[in-house]
């Protein structure tokens, strides 16, 4: 089975203990990939920070990472072929409540914003 889809979460979710997601973004922008498949239906990208807090949106070191997490987000949409706009989050406190969505505009035609 492909995938459809794009799962968002932070580095403080419960749900992550070092495993539960298929790629690590790192605050300086490196990627880190599981080795192991989290879920068929929708790749897991967990983003280190917790989002919860809304002082972790103004670190300087976002906009790398956030410039990674939309080049990731399109490369896969591209390779699975599911629109890049189908990111969720993981839900209701994940990735928190401060979680820049406005920083992540997806565009195929442009690249990324």
């Amino acid at each position: 089975m492909q995938p459809t889809g794009i799962t968002i979460h932070q580095s403080v979710c419960s749900s992550i203990n070092g495993k539960g997601y298929d790629f690590y973004i790192t605050r300086h922008g490196e990627i880190i990939p599981s080795s192991e498949t989290t879920d068929p239906q929708t790749i897991h990208i967990c983003v280190e920070g917790d989002f919860s807090r809304p002082d972790e949106t103004v670190s300087g070191l976002m906009q790398e990472q956030f410039f990674i997490l939309q080049k990731l987000v399109l490369r896969l949409a591209d390779k699975f072929g599911f629109d890049p706009g189908d990111v969720i989050s993981h839900h209701d406190e994940c990735p928190g409540k401060h979680f820049p969505w406005a920083e992540l505009v997806i565009s195929p035609k442009d690249g990324y914003h």
